[in-house]
């Protein structure tokens, strides 16, 4: 017996000099790596695309979605346990910022783009951040209230969009005759509206009721329309990045569960903002309550 326990301890002995085995190291892959190999994180940002990402009067980037990012480059920053990460800002087009994006011109673009089948052929997208409906801007002596009245008028978008994509479906499967306009940004679209040249500007809803904002008399206009589209806007991230992506979507979905990305709505969207100090007054939805509830990445089409 006293041999036994005599055993026993010297096992017992054995067992705690034995070192604890040391947990490996992450292995980092994809934008995660470039990050923390370089110390910089790229982020794609729109010039006039308000009030999600745009500059103020100092030319600074700022915006619903750019607050929603930079919540975003801090989970990034703890999940690497990084002190500090210089934030690069890189401006993009709606024409570009896919192939910017898949070129690795910048990590994440956060703006105003919409998740749709056809371009998570070439990107990812994060958690939805944003549903919109496509409706029209028009003054309101136009007599345009709604897309029939729009047949045989000028009728402006902006270029690269689903709305353009949609205009011009609607316009052939319709023989409306309508003459489109597709300029280089929502702000250039609107000087458009404003000077005559077209009678309606389709867009985005909560795209329109930014540029509504920064009109000389935003009483002369209103947005009209029955939505031709739902669709989910997303931050595009590069194609297959999955544990980049995982830090991203937690990063959103804990801002949106948690109360923070309510917030930061209304900020944006229901008090005065830059540059004109103007309100939108643009109530959350239903579709945005749900969603900050049980955030998602899906698609509309």
């Amino acid at each position: 017996m006293a041999e036994a326990q005599s055993k026993s301890q010297a096992q017992s002995k054995s067992n705690k000099a034995q070192p604890k085995a040391q947990a490996q190291p992450r292995e980092l892959v994809g934008v995660l790596k470039k990050i923390k190999d370089t110390g910089v994180i790229s982020l794609g940002h729109r010039a006039a695309s308000i009030p999600f990402s745009y500059y103020d009067g100092e030319r600074q980037v700022i915006g619903y979605s750019q607050d929603l990012v930079l919540k975003v480059v801090e989970a990034i920053k703890a999940d690497l346990k990084m002190a500090t990460i210089e934030i690069k800002l890189v401006p993009v087009t709606s024409s570009n910022r896919l192939e910017m994006v898949v070129d690795g011109l910048v990590d994440i673009e956060c703006g105003s783009t919409t998740n749709n089948t056809k371009r998570q052929k070439k990107v990812s997208f994060s958690t939805t951040i944003f549903i919109i409906g496509t409706r029209l801007l028009t003054k309101k002596d136009s007599g345009v209230l709604d897309f029939p009245e729009l047949s045989g008028k000028n009728v402006v978008t902006t270029k690269g969009t689903t709305s353009e994509r949609l205009l011009r479906e609607m316009n052939d499967s319709k023989k409306m005759n309508m003459s489109i306009i597709a300029a280089k940004d929502h702000g250039e679209a609107f000087l458009i509206l404003e000077t005559r040249r077209a009678a309606a500007f389709m867009m985005d809803d909560a795209l329109l009721y930014g540029e509504l904002a920064k009109a000389k008399k935003p009483e002369d206009w209103a947005v009209v329309g029955t939505p031709q589209s739902f669709e989910a806007y997303g931050c595009i991230l590069p194609k297959d990045d999955v544990p980049f992506k995982d830090v991203v979507d937690r990063a959103l979905t804990k801002a949106m569960t948690s109360g923070e990305a309510e917030k930061i709505y209304a900020r944006w969207f229901l008090q005065p903002i830059p540059p004109k100090g103007l309100n939108l007054n643009f109530p959350l939805s239903d579709a945005m309550k749900e969603l900050y509830k049980a955030p998602n990445d899906k698609a509309f089409d």
